[in-house]
């Protein structure tokens, strides 16, 4: 068995090929990767971060079924300045468009010590902006920016940072790691 953790840069595809674009849009195939890995579950190519592959389809399962509810840890930098009353309703159940979200763990933090985003995220002087750490259980398609969005601070910068007991720690952008 197989596991690699990559650390996803943004704009990158989370498949190994691009048959939707006439144009070519980095894929995972750029990464040099073992044969047979494939994604357990999806990160969006505006999001970065943890991506955790492996041949095994037990595991690939269990990481991307909903069912497992296995923590995903996001550091999210949204658009204005929330409080932590502001982050309340991500805590109890938002409903999306899909049906109503099972309750998140949910902290403003300090800006983390990340890399540099390329292209950097578009910052406005009139705007401020905040940090967030959110874990969701679920993984549906554009979850966490869709949840900032319904309580009115949409993402700027989105980067998963752990999927279950793994994360990002000692990753670079770019760089990955059999676990």
């Amino acid at each position: 068995m197989t596991t690699v953790l990559l650390n996803k840069p943004f704009g990158v595809l989370s498949q190994f090929t691009d048959a939707k674009s006439p144009t070519e849009r980095p894929t995972l195939s750029q990464f040099d990767l073992p044969k047979g890995v494939y994604a357990a579950g999806r990160l969006d190519r505006d999001s970065e971060g943890l991506l955790v592959l492996t041949d095994d389809g037990k595991l690939q399962a269990q990481l991307s079924s909903p069912k497992f509810k296995t923590p995903k840890i996001y550091l999210v930098q949204v658009e204005g300045d929330p409080s932590d009353a502001d982050l309340a309703p991500l805590r109890t159940s938002v409903n999306l468009k899909d049906g109503p979200t099972l309750p998140a763990q949910v902290k403003l933090i300090e800006p983390p010590d990340l890399w540099l985003r390329d292209p950097p995220v578009r910052v406005r002087k009139s705007i401020p902006d905040r940090w967030v750490e959110i874990t969701i259980t679920e993984g549906r398609n554009r979850q966490v920016r869709r949840m900032c969005a319904h309580i009115g601070f949409p993402c700027l910068r989105l980067v998963r940072w752990s999927v279950g007991a793994w994360s990002l720690d000692g990753i670079g952008q770019g760089s990955w790691i059999t676990a």
